[in-house]
């Protein structure tokens, strides 16, 4: 869509929108995200450059996005044209213009990067030595995931790619997986009490990311072409075509393309900037229809009071519009008067642990005093002390008078 065509209605319904929302790029994306999918971001960056403090009334919004065909476009840098300027970066990050740059802030070689890199994927076929991942496939009620762990020089290069770039660049407010101070808690706290809750489930999250994300999310940060692409090629990869048997073939599909690696540090903190529009584009969605919305990883919860098909069908289009998919075996409504569950926890009233995993470890814990924890320990933990202290601290997490009471408990055991 041009700006030739933010005429009325479609500029009235654009102005009404921007004078509900903060003034600020971020939120007026949001907002225009139900209308205009991912053209939202451009007009919001032509609003806040235009007019930097927001505007008296939603009369002066709707006459600046009428008159925006009457302004003159605003330049655009090519990313092979850029400098290390200040003004070209966002956020904080290291400004790597040349591969070299970055072979030397990771204290590699260029050679080593290209190697690391694999950017022809030759090691897919490859002797199992000479590989950068471990595969192990983990078993789920239907199916199997991946994980596929780099093996320790490229983990290194990996948590320094994070702790260097990624960890300064703030995911969407709605994201609370793998996001410092957020948990599964604060995923749940927003969807108490009310009387709908609809969550649906991203299939193959990890696997559907690919490649060209990748180098999107490095490109958008300031970083020229190549420097992105090998940002990207080192943190990403293709599983040998031996290590996909068993899977579906459109999974084994996206595992078998370069992908986001389930089990490399780097992965989590890119899979939540992939899904940044996403995110804005459903909270854009929630917001439009008095719901709530979060996501944990590939969970996506919504609550309020809805028409649940309404919001699914809308929910789906958004979704396949943003290169994902949904799981429909995963896709669940739960009214108030059933219990409604979120990343294993209750929030029919506040997020919980439920009942049935509290009474199992005070019954634990019981035993224990009576007969000692070596013989509840009947699955053969290693540290079955820590093991114990670290379901405490789960279940103390949402509810300070059960993690109370379970410690008075653990303290009464005789641990030697």
């Amino acid at each position: 869509m041009s700006e030739r065509q933010y005429i009325p209605p479609m500029a009235a319904a654009l102005a009404r929108l921007a004078a509900d929302a903060p003034w600020t790029r971020e939120r007026l994306e949001e907002a225009f995200m139900p209308l205009l999918g991912a053209r939202a971001s451009r007009l919001a960056d032509r609003l806040v450059e235009l007019h930097p403090a927001p505007p008296f009334d939603e009369a002066s919004v709707h006459r600046l996005i009428a008159d925006l065909p009457l302004l003159p476009e605003t330049a655009s840098i090519t990313p092979e044209r850029r400098t290390s300027s200040f003004a070209e970066w966002r956020f904080e990050v290291p400004r790597y213009v040349t591969t070299g740059d970055l072979a030397e802030s990771l204290n590699l070689t260029i050679p080593e990067i290209e190697w690391f890199a694999d950017a022809q994927s030759r090691l897919r076929t490859a002797p199992e030595l000479l590989r950068h991942y471990r595969t192990t496939p983990i078993p789920k009620r239907v199916g199997a995931r991946l994980l596929e762990i780099p093996k320790p020089r490229l983990r290194e290069i990996q948590r320094k790619i994070l702790r260097r770039i990624l960890d300064r660049v703030p995911p969407h407010s709605a994201a609370h997986g793998f996001v410092k101070g957020r948990s599964p808690r604060t995923f749940g706290i927003p969807h108490a009490g009310h009387e709908v809750l609809v969550s649906v489930d991203l299939k193959d999250f990890f696997p559907s990311i690919g490649i060209e994300r990748i180098v999107a999310i490095f490109d958008a940060l300031g970083y020229p072409r190549t420097v992105a692409w090998n940002l990207a090629y080192l943190c990403t990869t293709s599983t040998p075509a031996e290590q996909l048997g068993g899977f579906a073939y459109p999974s084994a599909s996206l595992l078998r393309t370069r992908h986001l690696p389930q089990g490399a540090p780097t992965s989590p903190a890119l899979a939540n900037l992939a899904a940044r529009k996403l995110d804005i584009r459903l909270t854009g969605l929630a917001g439009s229809m008095g719901l709530r919305y979060t996501r944990y990883a590939d969970d996506l919860a919504f609550s309020g009071s809805c028409d649940a098909d309404v919001l699914l069908w809308t929910i789906r289009q958004i979704v396949r519009d943003e290169g994902f998919g949904l799981n429909p075996a995963k896709t669940r409504v739960r009214r108030a008067h059933k219990r409604q569950q979120l990343a294993g926890l209750v929030v029919n009233e506040w997020p919980a642990v439920p009942r049935r995993e509290y009474d199992a470890l005070r019954a634990i814990l019981h035993n224990c005093i009576l007969t000692g924890p070596a013989a509840q320990n009947r699955a053969g933990v290693p540290d079955f002390r820590a093991h114990l202290y670290g379901r405490i601290a789960h279940i103390g997490e949402t509810n300070a008078a059960r993690r109370r009471r379970l410690l008075e408990m653990a303290e009464q055991v005789d641990w030697s």
